[in-house]
C-alpha cells in the first residue's frame, strides 16, 4: 500500500477579530494519517511559535479554505459558511475529509470562531 503525500499549507489563526495568522507550508503529508495525528504533528512542530504568539486558547479544529483549482473565498482569514462540510472530524483520514495536493487548512480555537461567527466584526 503506498502512502500518498501532499504539500499542505496551514494558517495558524490567531485572532479572527484581527486578521492575524501565520501560514505555514507542509511538504511529504501522509493523507492517511487521521486529522488527530496531523493536528498533534502540527503542535509538536510549531510549539514554539504558538507560545510566541501567545496563543493561550486552545487551538483545536481545522478547517478547509481553499482546495488546488477551485474558487477562493472573500473573507480574509477563514470562510464562515459550510461548517458542516469544510471542519475537519478528527477521527478520519485527511484524504477522507477532503483533504488533497495544495489544500489550505485554517487552524483555529473552535470557541473564537463561534463567537467571531456570531459577531462577524473585523478590528484594524
Amino acid at each position: 500500500m503506498s502512502t500518498e503525500s501532499s504539500t499542505i499549507t496551514v494558517r495558524l489563526v490567531r485572532s479572527f477579530e484581527h486578521r492575524n495568522f501565520r501560514p505555514v507550508v507542509y511538504h511529504g503529508v501522509n493523507l492517511d494519517q487521521t486529522v488527530k495525528q496531523f493536528i498533534t504533528f502540527m503542535c509538536l512542530q510549531e510549539q514554539d511559535f504558538l507560545l510566541l504568539l501567545k496563543i493561550t486558547s486552545m487551538v483545536d479544529t481545522m478547517k478547509i479554505i481553499h482546495q488546488a483549482h477551485k474558487s477562493k473565498t472573500n473573507e480574509l482569514v477563514v470562510c464562515l459558511e459550510d461548517d458542516d462540510k469544510l471542519i475537519l472530524k478528527e477521527e478520519s483520514t485527511l484524504k477522507a475529509a477532503g483533504v488533497a495536493n495544495e489544500t489550505e487548512l485554517a487552524f483555529f480555537c473552535e470557541e473564537d470562531y463561534r463567537n467571531y461567527k456570531a459577531n462577524p466584526v473585523s478590528a484594524w
